[in-house]
């Protein structure tokens, strides 16, 4: 399948610089029925049903983009995959500058020499203290990072003066738990604990699972036939609890709604690899484009993906392609909020054409 077939074109004003306030104030399109409804994310209670289970990702969101210096260039760097306690992989501005040896110098306490470069251009670094040469360690570099980091936000939201102290909050969401990931689970940012607490009064378990998104989740695709691509891998993680919550819900007719990519791309990637949901712990690259069969997830809450993303693919998956085009163009013609601090559509697994046929009239009359 060729990458064009994933392209749209976005007016630059709809791309989201801040989050709405309050967060389920986000407008939400619904694409769960026979028509395109305008809701708000507030409204989300009202779609799901008793006995429906909503997973969610409980990963962090570290300061993982820093600014340091080797001799006199400057070099900026965002880490993107952990390979043990003290060594990350990290994409590094200019990547040439960055030699094997090479000392790059973050604070007087907090380093990294330059181990090699990777296949895709990146960069691996080990982290050490520039006093003495010793490895950091774990804790150690979660510290510094806290210190030293800025958040990593996505490089098509503004920021001409540099990361806001706002974005340390705003690019962080309240199932946030386990550190790790260098980007947001974005569908999550949408949520506050009244939202929360509105889902578990209506009879709705909030389930958590975590996979730790990598920087890679902005890389463009480059190649022309999607098949030629290659994912990056995350590191996830399904505790027994939560893949027993899941499995009775379905076995009792309950639905599994994924809130956001993230959770739907370890649920079923740990589906693909053992053949049930169960308790997992492992990295993934699940790669997932029209044509994929499901086995986990009945609906998605998810934000609006970036044109010839991996993210938009794997919507056109699940909803189905059509549907999907005609969603997006209806968003654009109501003036959404698009990427990780806009707004959202919920939908579930691709209808019948009929359904598909009826909402493409409806869009058809409207525009």
């Amino acid at each position: 399948m060729k990458l064009d077939a994933f392209d749209y074109t976005l007016p630059s004003g709809m791309i989201a610089t801040s989050p709405s306030e309050p967060r389920e104030a986000a407008r939400l399109l619904d694409l769960s029925g026979g028509d395109l409804v305008d809701r708000q994310v507030g409204d989300l209670p009202s779609l799901l049903r008793a006995g429906d289970v909503l997973v969610v990702n409980d990963t962090k969101v570290i300061p993982a983009r820093l600014q340091g210096k080797r001799g006199e260039v400057k070099i900026s760097v965002t880490l993107h995959k952990r390979e043990s306690d003290h060594v990350w992989r990290v994409f590094a501005k200019p990547a040439k500058k960055c030699r094997t040896g090479d000392i790059i110098v973050f604070a007087e306490n907090f380093a990294a020499w330059v181990r090699g470069r990777g296949s895709s251009g990146d960069v691996e670094l080990s982290f050490v203290n520039p006093v003495d040469g010793s490895e950091l360690t774990k804790s150690e570099i979660d510290a510094c990072l806290d210190c030293y980091g800025s958040m990593p936000i996505p490089p098509y939201i503004a920021r001409p003066e540099g990361v806001k102290d706002s974005d340390k909050q705003d690019y962080q969401t309240v199932f946030a738990h386990n550190r790790g990931a260098v980007a947001a689970p974005t569908a999550g940012l949408h949520f506050t604990q009244s939202l929360v607490s509105s889902i578990i009064a209506a009879g709705i378990k909030i389930l958590p699972v975590t996979l730790h998104v990598g920087a890679g989740t902005f890389l463009p695709v480059t190649v022309d036939n999607i098949a030629d691509h290659k994912m990056h891998n995350e590191w996830g993680e399904i505790s027994g609890e939560t893949a027993v919550a899941i499995n009775t819900a379905r076995e009792k007719g309950g639905r599994v709604i994924a809130v956001g990519t993230t959770s739907l791309r370890i649920l079923e990637a740990c589906y693909q690899q053992n053949g049930a949901i169960k308790s997992f712990s492992g990295e993934t690259d699940i790669f997932i484009t029209p044509g994929y069969e499901f086995k986990v997830i009945d609906g998605l809450l998810t934000n609006f993906h970036l044109p010839k993303s991996t993210l938009i693919m794997l919507v056109s998956a699940f909803a189905g392609m059509k549907r999907v085009a005609i969603a997006y163009r209806h968003a654009i013609a109501k003036n959404y909020r698009f990427f990780s601090y806009g707004d959202a559509c919920f939908m579930t697994l691709n209808p019948s054409p009929d359904i598909i046929d009826r909402i493409k009239a409806i869009t058809d009359q409207e525009l």
